[in-house]
């Protein structure tokens, strides 16, 4: 039987710390990608986000433009109001799914708009005005209905 020498182990034991190094990086390099990658579609989120508003701002000007993509009767600046709101709300909701926001400036964003559809006319224009599936995905509708459109409990 051979015996190992001294050289041999430390050898060893160096390309032992190589591949063990090799290894750290690239698990780090993974996690850094992920994250890069999460970063760059919030920024084309964000980005999305934006025009979207300056399309809202148009709207809120000259409501009579909302005829161009909508042919509800929406004459109104409350309602071209509305949907800059409802599309900010969206994108609120989107940023939380995609752990953007933090525990804290959600439970501030769902308090706020959880105001809103309480004490203001949004409810009534999200459930008659806007046909929700045209402009909405299915998730932030599902979270309007069940999270912000308060319950009617029968009263005893």
């Amino acid at each position: 039987m051979s015996e190992i020498g001294l050289a041999e182990i430390f050898g060893m034991g160096e390309a032992i710390g190589i591949i063990g190094t090799l290894f750290v990086i690239l698990y780090f390099s993974r996690k850094q990608t992920q994250s890069l990658s999460v970063d760059i579609e919030t920024k084309v989120l964000n980005d999305l986000a934006e025009r979207m508003h300056a399309l809202h701002q148009i709207v809120i000007e000259c409501p009579q433009l909302i005829k161009v993509i909508s042919k509800a009767d929406a004459n109104s600046p409350e309602v071209a109001y509305a949907y800059d709101i409802l599309f900010t709300f969206a994108h609120v909701f989107h940023m939380r799914k995609r752990n953007v926001l933090s525990d804290n400036e959600w439970t501030g964003w769902l308090r706020w708009m959880k105001s809103a559809f309480e004490q203001g006319e949004i409810m009534q224009i999200w459930k008659s005005t806007i046909e929700m599936e045209k402009w909405f995905d299915p998730a932030f509708q599902q979270f309007v209905d069940k999270e912000l459109i308060p319950s009617e409990t029968p009263s005893h």
